[in-house]
């Protein structure tokens, strides 16, 4: 069973070994009062309607760290120092690993060439990086200074497409895949989240949009080492 927590929706899919579908995606509003216990709540109700699952995946906005979250931005401060993977663990009797969401997301689309950095554009700015389908743990991009003392989050996330405006806001997307490239020198750029449906410019050959689905499909790699 993955989920997929957001700062503005929770979804669930249970896949099978190959990262193949066998349920429909199920998504419910993240609470107003987004805290452990309030979120918990509704993925227990969700996980009752999903069906027989063996294991879980869970992608988090945040970072983790030994099966702990260490803070959400876009959450709510009570996940500092959560233990999310022994909690669901207890609650569900089955075996849970969990990682940033947008590592999550990555995985669901890399190639595993060369190196590869995957953007989420949702509610913040999730980022993962790949090199040669490895994963590089602990970027936190969103929250680095780019732009007269603002973060890309500011301009990239929810609230900087809401202020900017649609136009604007990709111009800064483009500013982004232009300095991401500058300081990665990456040879593929993912760009996802629920926001991606907005970009309207012309994008390169080696950027592409992925599926909002990739953030649950990625799910079985954090499997790979386990029969």
């Amino acid at each position: 069973m993955c989920i997929d927590i957001g700062g503005t929706g929770l979804k669930m899919m249970v896949l099978n070994a190959e990262g193949k579908s066998v349920t429909e995606r199920l998504r419910e509003l993240t609470p107003e009062e987004p805290t452990p216990q309030n979120i918990l709540a509704v993925l227990d109700a969700m996980q009752k309607k999903v069906g027989p699952y063996d294991r879980i995946s869970v992608g988090f906005p945040g970072v983790l760290k030994h099966g702990r979250t260490l803070g959400a931005f876009n959450l709510d401060p009570a996940w500092a120092n959560f233990p999310l993977e022994s909690r669901l663990c207890k609650m569900w009797k089955r075996p849970v690993r969990a990682a940033n969401d947008a590592a999550i997301q990555g995985l669901g689309a890399i190639r595993g060439k060369g190196v590869e950095l995957c953007l989420t554009l949702g509610t913040g700015l999730g980022s993962s990086l790949f090199t040669d389908g490895r994963l590089c743990p602990g970027l936190e991009l969103a929250h680095h200074i780019w732009r007269r003392k603002k973060t890309y989050e500011d301009d990239l996330g929810k609230r900087g497409l809401e202020k900017h405006g649609k136009e604007k806001w990709n111009r800064h997307v483009a500013r982004a895949i232009t300095q991401t490239q500058a300081l990665f020198n990456w040879d593929t750029l993912y760009l996802g989240g629920g926001n991606a449906k907005h970009l309207t410019m012309d994008l390169p050959a080696n950027v592409k949009i992925v599926p909002n689905e990739d953030g649950l499909l990625g799910g079985v790699a954090l499997w790979r080492d386990t029969p």
